[in-house]
């Protein structure tokens, strides 16, 4: 597997993400959705990346949004052909060390409380519980969760 950065509106990238929208959408309500556009990803303060396998072929996606305070994780998907296979653990990890080296030391993500696998890899990944932060509100569809590389949690 070779993690990379890469434009997010490659047609098999865009592929990846449909993929996340179709499994996602029937979950929630429409106001409990909290993704964001290709072209948001292609923003500066987006590291948007990509796992690719021996084949070449694009097998998950991932982004951190890096704000003033905190980078957000977005858009994590995994095929669901190439789950269970550290794939996801390695883009989250890859993606961290890429924000730390512009400076940024505190994760937080939105995921789906429906979503028992997403959240149990990021309490492997070390995440913890949390409330709404940035642009969120209380939500019951939600599951707020931080992670700090270094000093307090803010």
């Amino acid at each position: 597997m070779h993690i990379t950065t890469e434009p997010a509106n490659q047609p098999e990238v865009l592929a990846l993400i449909e993929q996340l929208d179709a499994h996602q959408k029937p979950l929630y309500p429409s106001e409990s959705h909290h993704g964001i556009d290709v072209a948001a990803l292609s923003q500066p303060n987006v590291i948007f990346a990509v796992a690719r396998d021996s084949s070449g072929q694009a097998v998950a996606c991932g982004a951190i949004v890096i704000e003033p305070a905190y980078g957000e994780l977005k858009r994590m998907f995994t095929l669901p052909s190439h789950r269970g296979r550290g794939i996801a653990r390695s883009l989250v990890q890859w993606l961290e060390a890429q924000s730390q080296a512009r400076g940024c030391h505190l994760f937080m993500l939105e995921t789906g409380y429906l979503q028992p696998e997403a959240i149990a890899l990021y309490e492997r990944l070390g995440y913890s519980p949390r409330g709404p932060f940035g642009p969120y509100t209380e939500d019951p569809h939600s599951v707020f969760m931080h992670r700090s590389i270094d000093g307090p949690i803010r």
